[in-house]
């Protein structure tokens, strides 16, 4: 499945059509470095199979979601982080999603203020 026009930046990644800095990677998902990094850690993990935000996987395929849980806290405890980390799911253009296929941004490595945004 693709975003409507058959163009997913994320899908081609999974495919490895385009590089990235591949972190980790299970049988479902896929993390690797955001290359806008707005922390010092800051990877984005994604479902191997295109859903266009966090709410379409868990009704579609919730197991691939903790399979995507399971994977952001792989990479939180691979970095270091020590528990200390922000997951961040954007659902829809007016909160920040610019790529729709399903991601969470795991960011650490800094303090964080609340509220975000």
């Amino acid at each position: 499945m693709t975003d409507g026009d058959g163009n997913c930046l994320f899908c081609a990644i999974v495919a490895r059509d385009v590089p990235a800095d591949v972190v980790l990677e299970t049988e479902a998902s896929l993390a690797f470095r955001d290359i806008n990094a707005q922390a010092p850690t800051h990877v984005l993990v994604i479902p191997k199979t295109h859903q266009p935000h966090v709410a379409a996987l868990a009704e579609h395929e919730p197991a691939a979601l903790a399979d995507l849980m399971a994977c952001a806290a792989a990479v939180a405890d691979a970095e270091g982080l020590d528990g200390h980390y922000r997951l961040v799911f954007n659902t829809g253009s007016q909160v920040g999603q610019s790529v729709f296929h399903v991601h969470g941004h795991v960011l650490g490595g800094r303090p964080m203020g609340w509220p975000p945004g």
